[in-house]
């Protein structure tokens, strides 16, 4: 990615690596949001959702310090790869989550559209994997 999105590298890197911070720290506000969608099939939904928490903050403080960014980039990747069968299951299987500020009941849209926002995720933070551009 470069040509008319590099000006945007700097500026959007700022934005990502904070961005995890906070959902990952959501993640210890309101733990029983996220529990509810993780798929049945996975054992101790509160101990992944705490984990995952953990990990979202430490690939956006590792996505702010230059020495860490690309080996953050590519644990977001995987982070996000990882989370990704809670947005499928949460298409799938229509899932309202209770408790959620302005309903847990979000449209099949916002359902759907969840999953392809995940690959425009990884490719963001793609773009902070090469060694050479990581550190700008």
């Amino acid at each position: 990615m470069s040509g008319r999105l590099a000006p945007l590298k700097r500026p959007l890197l700022y934005v990502m690596g904070p961005g995890y911070v906070v959902a990952g720290l959501l993640h210890f506000v309101v733990p029983e949001l996220y529990a509810q969608i993780i798929p049945p099939v996975l054992p101790a939904p509160l101990a992944l959702v705490y984990l995952s928490g953990v990990a979202e903050v430490a690939v956006g403080l590792g996505l702010l310090w230059p020495r860490t960014r690309q080996y953050a980039a590519w644990a977001t990747i995987a982070l996000l790869v990882a989370i990704f069968p809670a947005n499928v299951y949460m298409a799938t299987s229509a899932v309202v989550v209770t408790g959620m500020p302005g309903g847990g009941d979000p449209s099949a849209v916002v359902r759907w559209g969840r999953l392809p926002l995940q690959g425009v995720l990884i490719l963001w933070a793609y773009w902070y994997t090469d060694p050479e551009l990581a550190t700008t």
